[in-house]
């Protein structure tokens, strides 16, 4: 049973949290999944979720499942835009992909004050700043 499923491995695959744009008032941001394989990912789909404790108060936010569909080799996609605000609790993106019709997953957790700017990085592909995780 359990010992039937296989234990397919993520390498290459990388969810990142982007800075577009920043401008004297406010920054938007949007989340980026990279496919630094060379090899096509397929059938990308991401569910994307908040939760923690913002002030004492528990918080969680709507569940959100996005359809990327293929994804070449050295690419990206955007998955969504995401607050600011959102940066003081987790942020979890479930990613799940076939390639040559094997499936694969991954769980990626922004922890809570994670995208900051001494965590920033040149976003491969993208050549923006933000957060990644591989």
């Amino acid at each position: 049973m359990k010992k039937d499923i296989p234990q397919n491995i993520v390498e290459g695959v990388a969810i990142a949290v982007v800075l577009e744009q920043e401008q004297i008032e406010s920054r938007s941001w949007k989340v980026y999944v990279l496919n630094l394989k060379d090899v096509e990912i397929q059938n990308v789909l991401i569910s994307s979720k908040g939760y923690g404790t913002i002030e004492g108060e528990s918080v969680k936010t709507t569940v959100f499942r996005h359809f990327i569909g293929n994804l070449g080799p050295g690419k990206s996609a955007a998955v969504e835009l995401i607050d600011e605000k959102l940066f003081a609790i987790n942020n979890e993106f479930w990613l799940s992909f076939y390639i040559n019709g094997e499936i694969f997953d991954k769980k990626y957790i922004f922890l809570t004050e994670s995208v900051t700017e001494s965590n920033f990085i040149r976003i491969p592909i993208i050549n923006k700043p933000g957060v990644m995780i591989k």
